[in-house]
């Protein structure tokens, strides 16, 4: 059931879609703390079960069709959580993956993963800064990978992606956090353990055992607190893996 210890303030979640993946996850913890929620993705019947869903346990959820690559769809989002009133956290969580070896990796889709991955990022906090410096408060959280700080064999277009996207948010966390906004990035190195990777690799996910695998309740969990820490200490980068994970 949602908590009855009301905040104020609003929460975007960008990049939500599968019922059990992270980025409802993510909406669920922090409705269920009683932030009122918009829930953003690319698909309207998936992203409008997860506000349902929220909403039949006491929660507030607002269900938006979002393209992160799209400004206008970004200019749209951002007038109704202006609307809203304060904005307590800005989620973006919005991202694509694939094995795709070099040599078969065309231009399109390095810039598509690119548009993704780390320009969307970019628009998103185009937007959103703005409106969290003129309240002087509020959270801007990415969600990245082991992507982020090492490319792989077969990954050169996700790793190209996400490495930016953490310098984006290196680079706002030092212009914007003494203006009293929280950026932060969140390092998930290994396989979450969410609706699309088991309906794709569900063997795999098998295989690593129990605990093998990142809960995507548990991830929330940890953007959660970090979302609740008090100024004077601060997390930018934290990463996060199953116990048993080669590292």
């Amino acid at each position: 059931m949602i908590g009855t210890d009301k905040q104020h303030g609003s929460v975007l979640v960008l990049g939500a879609g599968a019922q059990n993946g992270l980025g409802s996850a993510l909406a669920r913890r922090f409705a269920s703390a009683g932030y009122d929620l918009v829930v953003t993705g690319r698909s309207a019947d998936k992203v409008g079960k997860i506000a349902a869903d929220i909403e039949a346990a006491g929660g507030i959820a607002q269900a938006e069709t979002v393209d992160v690559t799209n400004v206008d769809d970004l200019d749209r989002i951002f007038s109704i959580l202006a609307n809203k009133g304060p904005i307590s956290a800005v989620l973006y969580n919005a991202g694509n993956n694939g094995i795709i070896p070099f040599a078969e990796l065309t231009a399109e889709q390095f810039q598509a993963f690119w548009h993704v991955g780390c320009l969307g990022g970019f628009h998103v906090a185009k937007r959103a800064l703005p409106l969290l410096e003129a309240q002087g408060s509020g959270s801007l959280f990415f969600t990245g990978a082991s992507a982020s700080l090492r490319g792989r064999p077969n990954f050169a277009q996700f790793s190209v992606a996400k490495a930016g996207l953490r310098m984006l948010a290196q680079s706002l966390a030092r212009e914007y956090g003494p203006k009293g906004i929280h950026v932060a990035h969140f390092i998930i190195d290994g396989v979450i353990d969410g609706e699309i990777v088991r309906q794709k690799f569900g063997d795999y996910i098998d295989r690593l055992g129990e605990d093998g695998t990142l809960k995507p309740e548990a991830i929330a969990d940890t953007f959660f607190a970090v979302h609740q820490q008090g100024r004077s200490a601060w997390t930018h980068e934290l990463d996060l893996r199953p116990f048993k994970e080669a590292w």
